[in-house]
Formats: structure tokens, sequence, C-alpha cells
């Protein structure tokens, strides 16, 4: 392999003669080799992004002259386009605060723009990473804001997701709308339900999340770019501070606003907590989903059965014909991933000191994996589980009339004492609640027969009395 000689304040060290990548980052590759993986491609796309809107702004207020401009601004197009990724070399949990990251970013765009240019890669003369292409920022206020648009990005592709669960559940819910069963509280036999009933329920909690991770993503907006080092605008023309967020919004499309308070906007993570604590709402919810369907669906002789999931594989090594409830277990294992991310996270936003929080890489890591594997979980989640589920409705109905959960509809009838007692006697002697009511004359035949009806008993605000009057 041929090298060229690169230095910086460190020394001097060999770079591979074709890398776009400089000396620091190089030596930011040696130093963190921690999770074998590189930035993720969002991130990539933002911090070009961030980068060309620097370029157009450094024109516009005449700090840069037009030929740099313009070869950064075509560099940093060739980025956004997925171009020269490879390039980036650095482990995404690096020390530094994201100076790594910056300076890769940096070192790339000058070596393509110097490219463009007729220069040789290395040589910074021609364009430069810090003099020229980071002119007006710092690590400090690109790192940040880039995670941020890489996070609005990445929240926006979870979010259909979301929307897709719950459009599959609100069929489900019309699907199974007729089908009476049991409720249960505590893992005992309650009252009656129906089964839509239950699938509707889950798509109003996945609702809530859509609606808390929305409301969380709208704070990452708002972005510190201008602040340089610790918020003070240090460096930077008071006309590019102005300017500059105006110019990223344009080109990334994203509605951005500055920071009022640029200190703040330098200091502090929690925008970024909020977001990771809404994912971590809505991994509950659907670990919680996830769980009753393998309960409903447990069996398929000795458990719930009351529902069937798409059988996907084998689920056994040693017992022929046995299948298990793989969508959701995968699913469980995607929130308990997300809510382990969350503690990292919220670990990493405590962390800062004074003006500047040094540990937005592994937050960013911890964060984007969340928002990933939510939103693949979720896919496969809706297309192999959900979408296939159907209904085992004799057996709910069984289940339902040989419940003595039933009882509850009789109490306003004859009162909780003597429905006490029917209820221990039918347990005890495996008798109906119907027959021995029937067999004491506690009430006819034909107000039992309305006040067990099923269905009615699973509408809100209608009770027993009143359906006797109807």
């Amino acid at each position: 392999m041929l090298f060229r000689i690169e230095s910086d304040s460190v020394g001097e060290k060999q770079v591979p003669k074709n890398a776009y990548y400089g000396v620091q980052t190089l030596r930011a590759y040696e130093n963190f080799n921690i999770t074998g993986r590189k930035i993720h491609p969002e991130l990539i796309k933002a911090l070009a992004e961030i980068k060309k809107a620097a370029a157009i702004t450094n024109m516009e207020v005449e700090l840069l002259n037009r030929k740099k401009g313009d070869a950064i601004v075509k560099a940093c197009d060739e980025i956004i386009g997925g171009k020269l990724h490879e390039e980036f070399i650095t482990d995404p949990i690096q020390g530094g605060a994201g100076t790594s990251m910056n300076m890769n970013i940096n070192e790339v765009v000058a070596n393509r723009a110097t490219e463009i240019l007729g220069g040789e890669l290395g040589d910074y003369s021609v364009v430069h990473p810090n003099d020229h292409v980071n002119y007006g920022q710092s690590t400090n206020d690109v790192i940040p804001s880039g995670g941020k648009i890489a996070t609005i990005r990445l929240i926006d592709k979870a979010l259909i997701q979301l929307q897709n669960l719950v459009d599959a559940l609100l069929e489900k819910s019309v699907e199974f709308d007729h089908v009476i069963k049991m409720g249960r509280t505590q893992m005992q036999d309650a009252i009656p339900i129906r089964l839509g009933q239950e699938f509707h329920a889950y798509a109003n909690a996945i609702k809530r999340d859509i609606v808390r991770i929305k409301r969380a993503g709208q704070d990452l907006k708002h972005i510190n770019m201008g602040a340089t080092a610790i918020g003070t605008g240090l460096n930077a023309d008071e006309m590019y501070v102005k300017h500059i967020v105006p110019n990223i919004a344009k080109v990334t499309g994203i509605d951005l606003i500055q920071n009022d308070d640029l200190v703040d906007g330098t200091q502090n993570l929690d925008g970024f907590a909020a977001v990771s604590s809404a994912l971590k709402v809505c991994a509950i919810s659907l670990s919680k989903m996830s769980n009753d369907l393998r309960l409903l669906s447990s069996g398929p002789r000795t458990g719930f059965g009351e529902i069937n999931l798409p059988s996907k594989q084998n689920g056994s090594s040693i017992m022929p014909g046995k299948v298990n409830p793989v969508i959701p277990e995968v699913m469980s294992q995607v929130a308990f991933n997300i809510i382990g991310n969350d503690l990292t996270i919220t670990m990493a936003a405590e962390a800062g000191q004074l003006e500047l929080n040094a540990f937005e890489p592994v937050l960013f890591y911890n964060l984007f994996e969340s928002i990933e594997t939510l939103a693949h979980g979720v896919e496969t989640f809706i297309e192999n589980c959900v979408k296939g589920i159907t209904a085992n409705e004799e057996h709910c109905r069984e289940m339902v009339e040989n419940s003595v959960g039933i009882i509850t509809a009789i109490v306003p009838h004859i009162g909780y004492k003597d429905s006490a007692r029917l209820a221990k006697t039918a347990i005890n002697s495996g008798e109906s609640v119907k027959e021995l009511i029937l067999k004491e004359g506690l009430l006819k035949e034909a107000e039992l027969t309305t006040i067990l009806n099923a269905y009615g008993m699973t509408e809100p605000g209608i009770s027993g009395k009143e359906l006797l009057k109807k």
C-alpha cells in the first residue's frame, strides 16, 4: 500500500495515499476500536448537510471564496448522495465529544474538494479541513446538531411503522368485534370482554406512543449551530451566526430553529433523553402487547388457546410439531434492548460538565439503535404476526359460558352475599352459575337469559336491570 505523510499537533503519520480521510481521522480509528462499527449513514448525511450549509453561509457573508466554497458544496452533495461513506472510519463510540467524527467529515470534504479543484489528496493548501470546511464551527455545535437531524429522520421512519401497527390492530379489532371471551384480571377469570375490544385497546396505546414520540421529536428541531465552542459564538461572524440555521433548514428540508440560548443548547442533551424516554414507553407498550399475545395463544391444547398466531418456523430441535410465538418474543427482546439503551442515554445526558457534554457519541449510538430496532421490530411484528392472527371463537364462547366470572352480572339482582356463595358453590361443584340460580329459584330462566347476555356485559354503562327493562 502506498502512503502519504500528514501531520497534526501530535506529529507526523502515514495515511493511505488514496484515502479521503486524514491524519486526525486515522488516529481516532486507532484509538477507538470499540464496537467494530462505523458512523451511522444518517449522521454522515446530516454532517455533510451542515458542512454544505456552512460553506454556503460563509460564501454569502464573503468569508469563503466562491471557488473553494463551490468545491466544498459539491463534495458535500456527493456525500449526501451516498458517495464516500466508506471513508468514514471512526468508531461511533469515541472520546473527545465527537471531535473525531467532525474531523472525519472535515477531512473527507476537504480532500474531495481539493480533488475537484485539481489538487492531490492530502494537499490542504487547496482546501483545508479546519480553515475552510470547519470555518465558523466547532465540534460542539456541529455534532449535536447533526445528531438531532439524524434522529429526526430516523424517528420519521419509525413513526410510519407505528402507524402501520395501529392500522393493523384496528383492522383486527373490527374483525374480532363479535368474539366474546373472558376477561382476566391478575390472571384470574373476571368478566366477559370482546376480543375486538382488547385489540382496540392495543391500538390506542400505540396511538399515544406516537403522540409522545412526535412531541419529543419537536424539541430536536432546536439546534445550536452558531454556538461554536461553548455557546458564545467565538470565531463565528455575526452574519454567519444569523443565517447558518436557516441555510441548514433549506439544505435538509427540516424546519430547524436556532436555540434561543446557545449556551444552553451546547451544554444540555435533555432533548435526546426525552426522545429516548418516549421510545422506552413505546417499548413497554409493545412488550406488554406481546406478552398478551403469547398468553392468549398458549397451548395449543393446554393453554388459553383463544387466538392462533401465524406459524413461522419449527419451535424445537427435539419436540416434533412444536411451534413457538417467535415474533412476539423478538418484539419483547427489542423492547428490552430499548429500555436498556434508555439507561445509557440517561447517564450520558446526565454526565456532562459545565459548558459541554462529552458523551454524545455513546448517546447517539444507543439512540439510533433504539429507533432503528423499534422500526424493524414493529415491521416484522405487523407482517409476521398481527396480520395473521385468528380467533378460536367457539373455544372463547365455551370458556365464557363455563366461567364463574359471569356471576358479577347477577349481583344487582340477588345481592353480593348470595352471589359470592353461588360462585363458591359453582367452583367446588363444577355446576354452572345458571344451573345453581335456577335450582334455587332465585331468578327465572327468561330473566337469566337476558342478564347473562355476554355481549351486553361488554357494553359500558348497561346494567343488568337496564337490560331487563328493554
